[in-house]
């Protein structure tokens, strides 16, 4: 053994330990809740000079596999982390991962998958991977997180194969736990040995072609060989964990039970629940009843021997399944089990729980009680229900929800509180009115009493924006804080009609809806004169990973609005660095320190890469000018009636992440204008036109007065980092300078 040190850390912490005395080469990672505190911590150790990890912020957790996938292919230690249906969104990557053979380790925080949303912890996702090829180990404590991420790493390397180090969400993610880890670095790195790959990219003595179209009769050799390294992996897994059991002191199996020596009924369970379970047990024992706990440590490969050989004195077995297959009677434990049980034609009788989903509790009464029905099923001799839900309940018959609010009249949402009319001689949408005092007359369809952060400048925005627009409204919301404060089932803060979709996928679900209510309204189905106007809100970041969809409904043209509200990082999961964040600034994954200065990479200058797309009409708004900003809200409704889509940006504040006042919110974003990192300007078919001039008013102010009023840039006042605050300075310089010859030009 060697020198050991005790840590009181979570799961997601010790997870990025590991990782940091590693000292892979690259992290690709995207932020989802409850993974993100891995590749936060990560970044944070980063800062303190404490590893040379690259860390890379994907634009999804597609992009992230993507970038895994090609760092392993150039011959390098690689390593993620993601949760839920982050994890089904990179999904299509990890059988490229696995069919080409290249090792990496995944930690998958085990979270339930969507819809509809929940960020709390089950199984749901990670039974999706279970025929993507690659090895899954199940940790159920911060330690084995540890352990695990460490040995993990060393069987990818033996076998060829990923691995997924798999634990549960928040249970095990987030709960701080006394571990112990290796007090020298070196010492993990000389376990796992240097990484010496047969074929890469980077060698050009040795080229070689990676992912090839290979079909019939090749394939199935391919996968032929797969399966030959899981099969080798059984053995290696149990190798590497002896092996790691005499470095550290702590020596897994593959398989493990607690009293099943004699149990008659058993319980199978995995994850944070095993240790609850094995109170109860303890408690039934008291009572003289002979009952066990078991789990395994690896759902693939999947050890039907060690299983076996673990219930084979067993007469009834509850399997807790943490998530359901539907349709098939059992989640994929249970099935599993159910397969084992049956190739060894074992005379034992099973019965499955679906139970904690969405992180509901598991407490000792609930693992008694499921104890319990396995010693009925022994005692009886029959199966009274071999599949139920653990912890459901039974609706109110007959129930029919009730409308809470008077539906607002397409009549009621006109007011005329701006009109819109054409100049026939430029082309161009002339708005007229836009007063705020007679905004007062538009009724809210956002309604009061939301959760948001006090100072949150969304229902600020997304309200100034609907007092521009009349009439009928549809209204998508991606993923982010706009959606999780306003519907937290079984309230809604609408009352207009509204959808939810993922950050990834809002641009083309409105659009399916746009072209749904164009094509029954073609068909008769809507009456005629009957309209909408449709409204995608997007922030915290939602136009990275959702860039993709929300380009190719402008490319397409809808009419429709997208409607961004760029508070700068992704506020909703703790505020990571977003493309959209401003240079220099600090964030949970672009931390300041000596070995780094914040994030690194200029902000996203999303309305110019949406006037690339020819769209009719791309407009700034800010909230401390609510005239211009209605004005401009009634413009946009104009062009997506008539022309297109529409897409306007709002600079929106987010003091808790910021790092300011929330009484002072209207003066930052002021300054943020006035500052011209975020110019009031307008493109109407193609031609721009400056609307708000800081420089003609006397108003124009440096970088530093801007930043020097958030905790979040204030760092980039000191002397320290006066370069990099003039580098932020002149690129804010050359934006403003183009957008300045943009208006001077008749064609631009």
């Amino acid at each position: 053994m060697v020198e050991q040190k005790i840590v009181f850390d979570s799961g997601n912490e010790l997870a990025a330990y590991a990782a940091k005395q590693i000292n892979y080469h690259v992290m690709g990672y995207y932020p989802i809740t409850p993974s993100t505190k891995i590749a936060e911590h990560l970044d944070l150790l980063k800062a303190e000079g404490e590893h040379d990890v690259m860390m890379i912020p994907g634009d999804g957790e597609h992009g992230a596999a993507g970038i895994c996938y090609g760092a392993t292919a150039g011959g390098g230690r690689v390593f993620n982390a993601t949760s839920a249906n982050g994890l089904l969104y990179a999904l299509e990557q990890l059988p490229v991962q696995s069919g080409t053979r290249l090792p990496m380790v995944l930690n998958v925080v085990c979270r339930t998958v969507s819809g509809p949303l929940s960020i709390k912890g089950d199984h749901s996702d990670i039974m999706y991977t279970l025929n993507a090829g690659w090895i899954i180990l199940f940790a159920k404590d911060p330690q084995r997180v540890y352990d695990m991420n460490i040995c993990a790493l060393k069987i990818a390397e033996k076998v060829k194969l990923p691995v997924i180090v798999a634990f549960d969400g928040f249970f095990t993610s987030h709960q701080k736990r006394r571990a112990k880890v290796f007090e020298k670095d070196s010492d993990v790195q000389d376990f796992i040995g240097k990484y010496e790959p047969e074929h890469h990219l980077l060698d050009p003595d040795k080229p070689v072609t990676m992912g090839s179209y290979m079909n019939e009769p090749d394939l199935i050799n391919n996968k032929f060989q797969l399966h030959e390294a899981m099969n080798d992996a059984r053995g290696v897994i149990k190798d590497v964990l002896k092996e790691y059991g005499q470095l550290s002191g702590r020596t897994y199996d593959v398989v493990e039970g607690y009293k099943m020596e004699d149990a008659d009924a058993a319980l199978f369970i995995i994850g944070s629940s095993y240790d609850t379970a094995i109170l109860a047990v303890d408690e039934l024992r008291k009572k003289g009843k002979k009952v066990g706990v078991f789990a395994v440590n690896a759902l693939r490969p999947w050890y039907k021997e060690e299983l076996y050989e673990m219930v084979k004195n067993t007469k009834a077995i509850v399997v807790a399944d943490r998530q359901d297959s539907y349709g098939a009677n059992g989640g994929n434990l249970s099935i599993e089990l159910k397969a084992t049980l049956q190739d060894y034609k074992a005379d034992i009788e099973v019965a499955t729980l679906v139970y904690g989903l969405s992180g509901k509790d598991f407490y000792i009464e609930d693992a008694i009680d499921m104890l319990n029905r396995a010693l009925d099923i022994v005692e009886t001799k029959k199966v009274e229900n071999r599949f139920d839900y653990y912890g459901n309940y039974t609706g109110k018959e007959g129930y029919k929800p009730e409308q809470l609010f008077k539906p607002i009249t397409k009549e009621e949402a006109s007011p005329g509180v701006t009109t819109v009319v054409k100049d026939e001689e430029t082309g161009k949408f002339i708005a007229k009115g836009g007063i705020p005092k007679n905004a007062t007359k538009m009724p809210k369809r956002w309604a009061p009493g939301s959760g948001a952060c006090p100072g949150c400048g969304i229902p600020v925005n997304v309200n100034l924006l609907l007092k521009g627009i009349e009439g009928n409204v549809v209204l998508l919301f991606q993923t982010g804080c706009g959606m999780v404060v306003t519907t937290p089932y079984p309230q809604t803060a609408f009352r207009v009609s509204y959808i939810h979709n993922l950050f990834q996928n809002g641009g083309a679900t409105l659009s399916g809806v746009v072209e749904m209510f164009h094509q029954k309204q073609k068909r008769g189905e809507i009456p005629e004169g009957e309209d909408f106007t449709f409204v995608m809100i997007s922030g915290d970041g939602g136009l990275d990973i959702g860039m993709g969809a929300a380009l190719g409904a402008a490319l397409r043209n809808h009419k429709m609005i997208i409607m961004e509200y760029d508070n700068g990082g992704y506020m909703n999961t703790g505020y990571q660095l977003s493309y959209s964040s401003p240079k220099g600034a600090k964030t949970s994954t672009s931390h300041v320190g000596p070995a780094q200065a914040g994030k690194a990479n200029y902000n996203k200058d999303t309305p110019m890469i949406f006037a690339a797309t020819n769209i009719p009409y791309v407009a700034t708004v800010a909230e401390f000018m609510p005239s211009d900003f209605i004005k401009k809200a009634a413009k946009a409704q104009k062009y997506a009636q008539e022309y297109g889509l529409a897409f306007i940006k709002a600079l929106s504040a987010c003091p808790l992440n910021w790092g300011d006042e929330p009484r002072y919110e209207r003066s930052v974003i002021e300054a943020g204008v006035n500052s011209c990192y975020h110019p009031l300007y307008e493109i109407e078919n193609g031609i721009t036109t400056i609307t708000y001039n800081p420089e003609t008013k006397n108003k124009k102010i440096p970088m530093a007065d801007f930043f020097k009023m958030m905790g979040r840039t204030k760092h980039l006042t000191k002397p320290k980092y006066e370069a990099l605050l003039d580098d932020i300075q002149n690129e804010v310089d050359r934006r403003w300078e183009r957008l300045k010859a943009r208006n001077d030009s008749l064609v631009l």
